[in-house]
């Protein structure tokens, strides 16, 4: 059985679209597989501190070297770092904010993305110097955008640093199952947001019930 992780990156609450995305895709899993438990982990709501000189200085040497106050610096993203590590499946739900991502979930990120926890770095290839150490996992990206257009060969795809840099991130720290459901134009309401909403909504029905 299957341990997910669940992150919400909106800062709304029940008016969230990929609030509500996340809720269905648990509600769908629990209705069509077995699943060991669930851990949800807050960050549209609950401040992600930016990394700071302590953190850097902790997160760069070895742990039995580290300073009490780099050690305390560290604490939260020994946290977060343990609950992906932990998780076999992680569900991902976040807003496009100016054709990117929310500051807080940049936070979180940054956070996560750690020498010797989430990656190492080979300093002598320079041109492919990361290994992911986040192996066997799934992560599906629950996305809500303002407008469409967003995807390959379409008309903003060049204005999107949201899925390809989510892509990218969980990509170096070893995730290479990666799914992209996207709920498109909410700003223009109308015939089309509420045909993305079923074809979303059907997406995820498909995703959480193959084996």
């Amino acid at each position: 059985m299957k341990k997910l992780l669940i992150i919400n990156a909106s800062p709304r609450g029940s008016r969230s679209n990929s609030r509500s995305l996340t809720e269905l895709f648990l509600k769908q899993w629990k209705q069509n597989r077995p699943f060991a438990g669930v851990q949800y982990r807050e960050v549209g709501q609950q401040a992600i501190p930016h990394v700071s000189e302590l953190w850097i200085a902790g997160a760069f040497k070895p742990a039995d070297l580290r300073t009490s106050e780099e050690i305390d610096a560290l604490k939260l993203s020994d946290q977060l770092i343990a609950e992906l590590k932990n998780a076999d499946v992680i569900v991902l739900g976040t807003p496009m904010y100016n054709w990117s991502i929310p500051s807080a979930l940049k936070a979180y990120l940054d956070q996560v993305i750690r020498v010797n926890e989430t990656i190492t770095i080979n300093g002598k290839n320079p041109e492919n110097p990361y290994t992911g150490l986040l192996k066997n996992k799934s992560l599906y990206l629950l996305l809500s955008r303002g407008n469409g257009g967003y995807g390959k060969g379409e008309y903003y795809e060049h204005m999107n640093f949201q899925s390809g840099y989510l892509k990218t991130v969980f990509n170096i720290m070893g995730i290479s199952d990666i799914h992209e459901i996207a709920l498109n134009g909410e700003a223009f309401g109308g015939l089309q947001f509420e045909q993305s909403i079923r074809e979303v909504h059907a997406a995820i029905d498909q995703v959480t019930s193959n084996p």
